[in-house]
C-alpha cells in the first residue's frame, strides 16, 4: 500500500462530468432574470460556487439586486431542474471506489458545491456510502481556493496531510488541496483550459490513478 491512508475527491469534473450542465443551466436562470454572463468564461465559475461570483456576474449592478433571495430563488431553480446525474457518472467511478475501499483507503468528499447538490448525486449515483465523510461549499465560509474544507475533511478523517491524497480538476481545487499540504493528483482536463499546473501529477481517468495506487 502507498503512503497515503486516505483520499479525498472532488465531485465535479471528478466523478461526475457535470460543468458543461452547470454552466447551461446557470445561463437559462441568469438570462430568464435579463442577467448577462457573457462578460464571463465557464473557467469563472469551476471550482468554486455562486456565493463566490455574484460580484463578478452583477458588476456595477449588485447593490441593485436583493442577492440572497437571488441565491435563494437559483438554489429552488436548480432542484426543479436536476441534472441526470445517474447518466453523467464517470464510467470507471464505481469501480475506482471499490478498488481503493478495497485497498483500505479511507474515502471523504469535499466540494464546493451546495449540500443539496452533492447528496442527490451521490445518492443517484449510489456512491454515498463509500465516503466516511462529505463536505460541502455551505459548511464554510469561504469555499476553494482555500484550503479549510480539504484540512476539515483530513482531521475528520484522522489524517495528516503527509497521509492524504487529493483529487481534482480545477484550479481552484487543486490550490486548496496543494495549500492544504496534502498531495493532489489532477484529472487532465481537456475541455476548459484549466490551469493545473500546480497538481503534483495529472492522469487521464480514475482507472490510472487507481492502478498507480
Amino acid at each position: 500500500m502507498s503512503k497515503f491512508k486516505a483520499i479525498i475527491f472532488d465531485m465535479d469534473g471528478v466523478l461526475i462530468d457535470t460543468e458543461p450542465y452547470y454552466y447551461t443551466r446557470r445561463q437559462t436562470f441568469l438570462n430568464g432574470k435579463g442577467i448577462s454572463i457573457a462578460h464571463l468564461s465557464p473557467l469563472d465559475f469551476i471550482g468554486g460556487n455562486m456565493k463566490q461570483v455574484w460580484y463578478m456576474i452583477l458588476r456595477n449592478d449588485y447593490d441593485k439586486w436583493d442577492v440572497p433571495a437571488l441565491q435563494a430563488e437559483y438554489t429552488q431553480y436548480k432542484l426543479d431542474h436536476a441534472i441526470p446525474y445517474d447518466t453523467l457518472l464517470f464510467s470507471d467511478a464505481k469501480s475506482t471506489l471499490d478498488d481503493l475501499k478495497a485497498k483500505g483507503y479511507k474515502l471523504g468528499l469535499a466540494s464546493s458545491t451546495i449540500k443539496l447538490e452533492i447528496l442527490r448525486p451521490m445518492k443517484m449515483t449510489e456512491l454515498l456510502p463509500y465516503f466516511e465523510v462529505v463536505l460541502s461549499g455551505d459548511d464554510f465560509e469561504e469555499s476553494k481556493p482555500n484550503p479549510e474544507i480539504y484540512e476539515v475533511a483530513m482531521a475528520r478523517l484522522g489524517v495528516v496531510p503527509e497521509e492524504t491524497l487529493v483529487i481534482e480538476d480545477s484550479e481552484k481545487g487543486i490550490a486548496a488541496g496543494v495549500d492544504s499540504g496534502a498531495t493532489v493528483w489532477g484529472i487532465k482536463d481537456n475541455v476548459f483550459g484549466l490551469d493545473q499546473s500546480r497538481a503534483d501529477e495529472l492522469f487521464d481517468n480514475l482507472t490510472e490513478i487507481a492502478d498507480r495506487l
